[in-house]
């Protein structure tokens, strides 16, 4: 291991030195932890996600609308999955890397101005009317280099804004309102684009991202450790990162988990399937967007709730039970013929993704030394990404072959049985606690 890369000290810009508040009682100890906002600095970046999480998600469905407008193929749509995937795949490694290297604050306000910028761009195009699929697939590949950049730096910024002890917390408070931009953002859409057009969802992201630019603005200066800011963030910064993950078994342990969750357990690829078959009976829109709806809804209601174990101190218990509960969710989803009980299940598997993105969030902040802590954000964001689309092609092949239900089922399984297994014969992670 590169010892230059892994002793530091922990310089928390931000945190305010006071003694940590009472327990809260009553009522209050279930409810959502908000006790990170008390902190200027954090409550600035969490209050700019806000609008961005709506805003992103404003794009992310206009990009594929329009595509299938001008193509009327599904298949471009998917191409342009791909064109997006890769380059953030590239783009957080290194992000990652330049995260640990330079002022984030500085990074982030460069990557926030162009995300804003080719925002601008697309609804440039899209209002003058530009019937090529070329120029948004373009344009949407270097936004997603852009939030390849953005995402390592923002996230490895929170651990030097708030206290370890609050951590969980804070990302409980980023992942609610992530996972109800997701929710709120393509309902909106659904309502504005009869109304304004589609060209203007992109002028509305690029306003949006205004606000996050302002608001990273008033961020204090993130700068890296002295011994990081000499380096170039360049292939051997990435390798390390790597290295570093594989001398430290709980960080490899927690991405492990998600892939495993994700990978094996996530079945979204299959719902388009069980609502034309399975629940047909309901009516198919219904089903559809009732079972693409339940995932994220059960994980803002996990964050609303996240008081009941955000304060929990054994942070690697809390991901293999969480990573168990959504496989056993996805499971009984599987198993039910009933459209409203599946929704149930996929609302609680929602519930379980968001305690095991809290505490993942935490170890991956507090294990790390704040030298590496981008390069390990860089490589969360890529198994988030990854994950899922992994998921499609898995889940998808398994259905064609067994069937939606058997698929699903045996999937949620799988993730039990992996999971459990790993936890047994690798004690790291059930040992770790803060």
């Amino acid at each position: 291991m590169d010892t230059s890369e892994s002793s530091s000290t922990e310089p928390r810009t931000g945190t305010p030195a006071t003694a940590p508040p009472p327990p809260r009682r009553g009522w209050r100890r279930w409810a959502m932890d908000t006790r990170p906002l008390r902190i200027p600095a954090y409550r600035r970046l969490w209050s700019s996600t806000i609008v961005t999480a709506v805003g992103s998600q404003l794009t992310a469905v206009a990009v594929p609308k329009q595509i299938y407008d001008i193509t009327g193929s599904s298949a471009w749509v998917g191409a342009a999955g791909l064109a997006g995937l890769l380059p953030l795949i590239v783009f957080a490694l290194w992000g990652g890397a330049v995260a640990d290297t330079m002022d984030r604050r500085k990074l982030l306000l460069i990557t926030n101005s162009g995300i804003a910028v080719t925002s601008l761009l697309f609804w440039v195009q899209a209002v003058t009317g530009l019937e090529s699929v070329t120029v948004p697939m373009v344009l949407l590949a270097l936004q997603q280099a852009f939030w390849g950049l953005n995402a390592p730096a923002r996230n490895a910024s929170v651990a030097r804004l708030v206290p370890k002890e609050d951590l969980p917390a804070a990302n409980a408070l980023g992942s609610t309102v992530m996972q109800t931009g997701q929710v709120v953002g393509p309902l909106l859409a659904g309502v504005l684009i009869p109304v304004i057009g589609l060209p203007e969802l992109y002028l509305i992201d690029a306003l949006a991202l205004c606000v996050t630019v302002w608001a990273v603005h008033r961020l204090p200066a993130l700068p890296p450790p002295a011994a990081s800011a000499a380096r170039r963030a360049g292939w051997r910064k990435i390798a390390a990162g790597f290295r570093y993950i594989a001398g430290h078994k709980v960080l490899l342990l927690s991405f492990l988990a998600d892939i495993i969750a994700m990978v094996l357990g996530m079945p979204r690829a299959l719902f388009p399937q069980l609502a034309a078959e399975t629940y047909a009976s309901y009516g198919e829109g219904l089903a559809l967007g009732l079972l693409f709806a339940a995932i994220p809804v059960g994980a803002v209601a996990g964050g609303l709730f996240s008081g009941t174990f955000s304060r929990a101190r054994r942070h690697g218990w809390m991901v293999i039970g969480a990573v168990v509960g959504w496989g056993v969710a996805v499971a009984g989803f599987g198993l039910t013929r009933n459209l409203w009980v599946a929704a149930a299940f996929l609302a609680a598997a929602g519930v379980a993704d968001m305690v095991s993105m809290v505490f993942r969030g935490a170890i991956l902040l507090s294990a790390a030394t704040d030298e590496m802590r981008g390069r390990m954000q860089g490589v969360f964001t890529v198994v988030v990404a990854g994950g899922p689309r992994l998921a499609d092609v898995l889940h998808g092949t398994m259905g064609s072959a067994f069937g939606p239900r058997a698929a699903v089922a045996g999937g949620g399984l799988l993730v039990v049985a992996v999971m459990l297994t790993l936890a047994a014969v690798v004690p790291a992670l059930r040992r770790y606690r803060v």
